[in-house]
């Protein structure tokens, strides 16, 4: 049903094609309002500025309570990229014609299996392989060969908890949406763009604080190791 309810179906109705073509979108939507948000800066901010500010200064506001100023600062890069990344692919399905990229799994699945691999890159590079592969089997000697697998399986759970809960929440809010939209197609949908608006924000939250959370972890072993 892609070729009815998107653009990008009048020139490929295929799947991968229209998934591709979202998510190229939202790239390029990101990097041109960041762009203009930052081509002249000013003393007194117009109003992109002043937007992108703000949520800049959310996010410090967020990882500072999670992870401390110094180290919110240092990863806010990542955290503000994958939120301009998550909020642009949740809210451009809102809009008709148009499809969530983080409604396919490829995508929430490829932002999941970033973080893991960056926040356990960031505890290896803190103390070493040995160290943070200790880490796992908990501080009791004796009971380590029933923590360690637990300890491992709750990290690889982190991936499917990131990718399934976002890519099943936009999912969901899509067809919603698109049952809406072919039953009442004008008044009696403008309540649900409310809600699907607020649910993309709250999507976006969720996955940037526990992507700041998963990091935090990672420093707080750095700094309980020294």
């Amino acid at each position: 049903m892609s070729e009815l309810f998107t653009f990008s179906g009048l020139i490929n109705n295929g799947h991968t094609f229209i998934f591709l073509f979202h998510a190229i979108l939202i790239v390029l939507i990101a990097l041109f309002l960041s762009k203009a948000a930052t081509r002249s800066m000013q003393i007194v901010p117009g109003n992109l500025q002043n937007i992108f500010e703000v949520y800049l200064q959310g996010i410090l506001w967020m990882g500072k309570d999670v992870i401390g100023e110094e180290k919110a600062r240092k990863y806010l890069p990542l955290i503000g990229t994958i939120g301009l990344m998550v909020f642009f692919g949740n809210v451009i399905g809102i809009i008709p014609g148009f499809e969530s990229p983080t409604a396919n799994i490829n995508f929430t699945l490829t932002l999941a299996l970033l973080v893991f691999v960056y926040y356990n890159f960031e505890g290896i590079r803190a103390q070493g392989v040995f160290n943070y592969v200790k880490h796992f089997a908990g501080p009791v000697a004796w009971l380590s060969p029933l923590m360690f697998p637990i300890e491992i399986i709750s990290h690889l759970s982190r991936i499917i908890s990131l990718s399934f809960r976002l890519f099943g929440n936009i999912k969901g809010d899509d067809m919603f949406l698109m049952v809406m939209l072919m039953l009442a197609p004008w008044l009696a949908p403008l309540p649900a763009f409310a809600i699907l608006t607020f649910m993309a924000f709250l999507q976006t939250f969720i996955f940037m604080i526990l992507t700041y959370v998963y990091l935090a972890g990672a420093v707080a072993l750095e700094e309980e190791h020294h």
